[in-house]
């Protein structure tokens, strides 16, 4: 085999692996070792080379950025299941109802809010699933107009900080978290705002798709309403604030601000009696769960990486990504295409990690802002969480709605918001190169 076969061919060989079903983790360490082996007997490859893989690993084990993860998680998962969800559902549909679409809109807003307090797409998707979706059916709301809601307001997790995709990519980039999270405010507050100008519009165009809820409903006087603001919606504002701020006024790193969330859940849930020992053991397993699986990928894919740049893969890749036609456009295009068509078959923290650390070198010399990089990926890989027939929020959606709702359905809702997405992802480009 030449020089330039190695690198495609580990490409091949993985994603062969991969989609059949094979754990992603071991199937990255799996095609590393096969070529190391192979390699190694061609004299393209020296064992040597794996003496550093212990090293690697245990710098992963102690990278203090990725110590960020289990906290958002667990702070995530303690309001989650502490009933955040319901309530804040109840109190905004309160507040739009008696507008036409206003119960839309609503779960758009309730949305973004739990985005910005979980920062997990699975627990949002399913519990705007749960609670969501039954309300708005049964107030008449168009099937698909309701599903397409849901699916998307879900999804804003992966770009409203302090989203996990968000810390997972500033550790891959190289570059600071807090940093990522400033300059994803502007593409999330876009994405939530063109939703709600989308329900809005079909509200307009369509009143018996989105109606206004009847009015007994939201009737239930001002100091009713004003209690269940201030219950349900004012202390999770102010966790949010306080987490994100003490992140952008530089009082306190990613980490340090994720330990502050997961105590002030916690404290949240004790303040609404909901902080119980079956919910802290939930919230604990689903935190040891995803951390380990994200520890596992980042062993898998060092691995990976290493015997890639042991048979010049890198080289190859970054010959072939650096001279493109159209240069730093052409390579953004390339890249957010098959990020895009990856997003169809596996999760957002498989392409991190085997995506994002082979196109840092060619990127950086392209010129391409890589915190700016990072925001326009978090966004790409929104849109694939919707993608029919594989989008992973689609999935999430499928395991809470009726059986009597097709899966056919879903995926039609979705259509309208993965084209505002991809114009999200087109204008971000567009606007950086002045086109």
């Amino acid at each position: 085999m030449s020089d330039g076969i190695w690198g495609p061919a580990m490409f091949v060989v993985a994603l062969v692996i991969i989609f059949s079903g094979y754990p992603v983790a071991f199937a990255l360490a799996g095609t590393a070792l096969l070529f190391a082996f192979i390699g190694s007997i061609a004299g393209h490859f020296d064992w040597m080379l794996l003496r550093a893989m212990p090293e690697r690993a245990f710098g992963t084990m102690s990278n203090y950025t990725l110590l960020a993860i289990p906290f958002f998680i667990f702070m995530g998962a303690v309001l989650q299941k502490s009933r955040l969800a319901e309530d804040l559902l109840e109190s905004i549909g309160i507040l739009f109802g008696r507008l036409r679409g206003g119960l839309g809109i609503g779960v758009v807003f309730v949305g973004a809010l739990l985005a910005a307090a979980t920062g997990v797409v699975g627990a949002s998707v399913t519990a705007m699933g749960l609670i969501s979706l039954p309300v708005m059916l049964r107030y008449g709301y168009q099937r698909e107009l309701a599903l397409g809601i849901i699916a998307a307001a879900g999804t804003l997790g992966q770009i409203i900080p302090p989203s996990i995709v968000l810390i997972v990519l500033g550790d891959q980039l190289g570059v600071s978290v807090g940093a990522l999270f400033q300059a994803a405010i502007i593409p999330g507050l876009a994405l939530t705002g063109l939703y709600i100008l989308y329900a809005a519009a079909i509200a307009t165009v369509r009143p018996k798709a989105a109606p206004a809820l009847p009015r007994e409903v939201y009737d239930i006087g001002g100091a009713e309403i004003a209690r269940k603001v201030f219950t349900s919606l004012i202390p999770p504002l102010v966790l949010i604030l306080v987490v994100l701020g003490s992140i952008f006024a530089g009082i306190a790193t990613p980490t340090e601000a994720g330990a502050l969330g997961a105590v002030g859940a916690m404290l949240l849930a004790l303040a609404n009696r909901q902080l119980t020992r079956k919910i802290l053991d939930e919230a604990t397993n689903e935190t040891s769960r995803l951390t380990i699986m994200v520890v596992f990928l980042l062993i898998g894919s060092t691995a990976f990486a290493l015997v890639l740049r042991g048979l010049n893969g890198d080289l190859w890749l970054h010959d072939v990504l650096t001279n493109l036609p159209g240069g730093a456009i052409g390579f953004l295009i390339v890249l957010n295409l098959i990020v895009f068509l990856l997003g169809f078959f596996i999760d957002f923290f498989e392409i991190c990690f085997i995506i994002v650390p082979l196109i840092v070198a060619p990127a950086a010399s392209l010129g391409i802002d890589l915190t700016w990089l990072g925001v326009l990926l978090a966004v790409n890989m929104q849109s694939s969480f919707l993608t029919p027939p594989f989008g992973f929020a689609l999935f999430y959606l499928r395991g809470v709605t009726p059986p009597t709702i097709p899966t056919t359905a879903i995926y039609r809702g979705a259509i309208p918001f993965i084209l505002i997405q991809i114009a999200v992802v087109t204008a971000m480009i567009l606007l950086a190169f002045d086109l």
